[in-house]
């Protein structure tokens, strides 16, 4: 068996030069989050739920178009490996063109349907009227944030991080600021409420995609991928992308409407728990960034390894990451217990909102010490081997057969304690964390993926 550390200080330092830029622009984001939260949160309890609700339906989009690109990250990451830049630009080609159509899918269910998306979540008018307010003003923000997220990992797998690191940066004061703005109705402003916080996550977005997709299209010269690209024939590669990356959309998809049944299931817990989940979302996303920056890397690192031939190399740096997986869960679970307190007082909450927020609080401590092993395993090292179809079957068959029944029975026919009804809406990242080690003692998830140039010699 091989060891969950590896005297390879090169690699340790590749992984953390990929990592932590990655983790740190997570980290920026999820303050974006924080601040949206913490502003709306003093309006109310009811804007607070609206908001929350309201961005479930918008986190589909966002888990399909992390889908789309990390799907493409698998194949981008190995012909980088390669040097294979033509088989690079077709993938960022077919990629692209999925993310434009989702992008168009979203926009018209939203223009047409807001309410009706609300109505899934909750039963409450207030609510309901509140959040679809919210997505009236968000409309555009689909194609400006699949573009530049799906581009922001295609920069990522060949090296650059730095350039999606620095424009979250600017992204988190842009979006504080007109939050503050429209949200209150300052400098003029009219105070818009619920509407002024999509206000200033739509001018964020748009500063975002201006400097991300600007970059990529004009002035990167590791892919050299260019606006007319978009329209270059794909030909083959189709087929290569339909069969690695294709079962990380659909995997993703998936696991994007599972996790809305959770938040389906949680709006019907009453305003108090919705409020209460919005506040826990919040922390457990910002003690779980260096999990999801080490997971990236993990998928970028396998991807480069098996690109450059050495699958034994490969399978080394597979346990070494499940030892970062191991430690990085129990930081995540101490990082919440010391913030959990603080955070929770940072809100206009009430008493029974306050208690529901402790017990969550506490049940997420535990879920994350699985949650990080599995996702650096599975959205990491597993992924980037190529192992996509199976994945797409584990990570399904753990939500729909164990979390969703267990949450729904755990919260709406016995009534539980909060702690139990989220430790059992979560079950799944304990059942993917024994799953994965198996998986990857196995072997059998370092797929082979074939360039442009074999699938032609092979026709």
């Amino acid at each position: 068996m091989h060891k969950l550390f590896i005297k390879d200080k090169k690699f340790y330092k590749n992984v953390a030069g990929i990592a932590l830029p990655i983790a740190l622009q997570g980290l920026i984001t999820q303050g974006v989050n924080v601040m949206d939260t913490v502003m709306i949160g003093v309006v109310g309890e009811t804007q607070l739920s609206a908001v929350s609700l309201a961005n479930q339906f918008i986190n589909i989009f966002h888990i399909f178009c992390m889908g789309i690109g990390m799907g493409a990250s698998v194949l981008v990451a190995r012909y980088y490996g390669m040097k294979d830049k033509e088989s690079l630009k077709s993938t960022v080609s077919i990629m692209l063109r999925l993310c434009l159509a989702m992008a168009t899918l979203f926009c018209v269910a939203t223009i047409f349907l807001p309410k009706q998306i609300m109505q899934i979540y909750t039963t409450e008018e207030p609510i309901i009227s509140n959040g679809a307010r919210y997505l009236d003003y968000s409309v555009a923000t689909y194609f400006l944030l699949g573009l530049s997220l799906t581009c922001t990992i295609v920069l990522r797998n060949v090296g650059q991080v730095k350039i999606p690191l620095y424009t979250s940066i600017g992204a988190f004061f842009v979006n504080v600021s007109a939050n503050y703005i429209f949200i209150f109705g300052k400098f003029g402003a009219p105070r818009m409420e619920v509407a002024g916080a999509a206000v200033g996550t739509l001018i964020a977005r748009i500063f975002e995609f201006a400097v991300i997709c600007g970059y990529l299209f004009l002035k990167d010269k590791e892919i050299e991928f260019r606006v007319k690209d978009l329209f270059k024939p794909v030909g083959v590669l189709w087929k290569e992308y339909i069969r690695i990356s294709i079962p990380v959309l659909v995997s993703d998809g998936i696991l994007a409407l599972g996790n809305n049944s959770v938040a389906m299931v949680i709006g019907r817990l009453g305003e108090n728990f919705v409020a209460a989940n919005a506040v826990t979302a919040v922390t457990q996303q910002l003690s779980s960034v260096m999990i999801q920056g080490f997971s990236q890397a993990g998928a970028i690192v396998t991807g480069y390894t098996l690109g450059e031939g050495d699958r034994e190399k490969a399978h080394r740096q597979g346990y070494a990451f499940l030892g970062l997986g191991i430690l990085f869960g129990f930081v995540a679970a101490v990082i919440i217990m010391l913030i959990s307190g603080p955070m929770i007082l940072a809100y206009n909450l009430s008493e029974e909102t306050q208690r529901i927020a402790r017990e969550l609080m506490l049940s997420i401590c535990l879920i994350v010490l699985f949650q990080a092993t599995n996702s650096i395993m599975t959205k990491g090292v597993l992924r980037g081997g190529g192992d996509t179809k199976v994945l797409m079957l584990a990570d399904n068959v753990f939500l729909w057969v164990a979390s969703i029944p267990l949450g729904v029975l755990a919260g709406l026919v016995l009534h539980l304690p909060a702690f139990w009804i989220y430790f059992f809406l979560k079950i799944d990242q304990v059942l993917k964390a024994v799953w994965c080690v198996i998986r990857l003692r196995s072997g059998k998830w370092i797929k082979k993926i074939k360039s442009a140039e074999e699938m032609i010699k092979k026709r």
